[in-house]
Parts: C-alpha cells; sequence; structure tokens
C-alpha cells in the first residue's frame, strides 16, 4: 500500500513538474513578444497561393485588436466579431510566429502567422489550413497563403 501512495504522490508530482516547465516556458515566450506588437492594426492580406479558389478570398481589409493578459495573448476583429487566443511559438526581436485554431460546425481553420514588425508596420505570411469532418473523419483539406501588410493604427506602444 505504501509502494502505491509513494508511486501514486510520484506520478502526481512529476505531471505537477511538467506543467510548470510548459507554463516557464508559455510566459518566456511572451516575455519576449515586443510591447509594439499589442495594439489594434490595419490588414491588408492578398492570396498568393491555394488549391481551392472558391474557399478562400481574393484578398481583404481587416482590423486586429492583439492584447494580452497575463500569460494569454487574444486577437480580437470587430470587424466580424472574431476572437481567438494566439498561441506565440517564436519571438525573436520583431519576428514572430503565431497560430491560432478556429472550430466551425465540422471545419476547423487553422492559421500560422509569421511577421516582421517594423516600427508602426509589419509584413508577413499567413498560410491557412481549412479541413472539413463527417463523422469524426477527416474528409477534405484545403489551403491557402497570404501576404500581409500591417499598420498600426491604435493602442499599444509604438517604436519607430
Amino acid at each position: 500500500m505504501k509502494k502505491l501512495t509513494v508511486l501514486i504522490l510520484f506520478i502526481i508530482f512529476s505531471i505537477l513538474s511538467v506543467c510548470a516547465e510548459e507554463t516557464k516556458l508559455l510566459t518566456a515566450q511572451i516575455s519576449m513578444v515586443p510591447q509594439s506588437f499589442y495594439g489594434t492594426w490595419r490588414v491588408l492580406s492578398k492570396r498568393i497561393e491555394t488549391d481551392s479558389p472558391s474557399v478562400f478570398k481574393t484578398e481583404g481589409l481587416d482590423v486586429w485588436n492583439l492584447s494580452h493578459t497575463y500569460d494569454v495573448i487574444t486577437l480580437c476583429n470587430p470587424f466580424n466579431g472574431a476572437k481567438a487566443e494566439i498561441t506565440v511559438s517564436r519571438a525573436d526581436n520583431n519576428y514572430i510566429i503565431f497560430t491560432k485554431t478556429g472550430k466551425y460546425d465540422t471545419k476547423i481553420l487553422s492559421d500560422r502567422v509569421e511577421l516582421n514588425l517594423e516600427g508602426d508596420k509589419f509584413t508577413g505570411i499567413n498560410t491557412l489550413q481549412l479541413d472539413t469532418y463527417s463523422q469524426g473523419k477527416l474528409v477534405k483539406s484545403e489551403s491557402a497563403k497570404y501576404s500581409l501588410k500591417g499598420e498600426k493604427i491604435g493602442g499599444g506602444v509604438v517604436v519607430k
């Protein structure tokens, strides 16, 4: 019985240790994101490739509001009401990679954004993948890649 209790305690402490390390990594990534990243951006997107031209629009104009609370970064688009938590996988100086995923009925849309901040502007690439499921199985996968140009229109710190 004592061996079982020790084993259970060992497993619990191991899990807590792994969770603590993941939290430290996430917090470190967020702390490396420049403050100039946060605020409101006007974002122009132009499709540069796709396997489904009827699904993905040719170009778009959006507003991104990027903010953070503790270790959670949120992207909101007041034009369409979309709101998502983003995950930063890389933040080196002014080069940032983040991802977000949205679920819509039987579809999952995954975004991967790579951008270079240049003061109150950014350029980048947005890679999208739209997966359609039926009865829990992937039945179709469609993708597109967009070039991005952003201009800060409010909030946050602008560094020139």
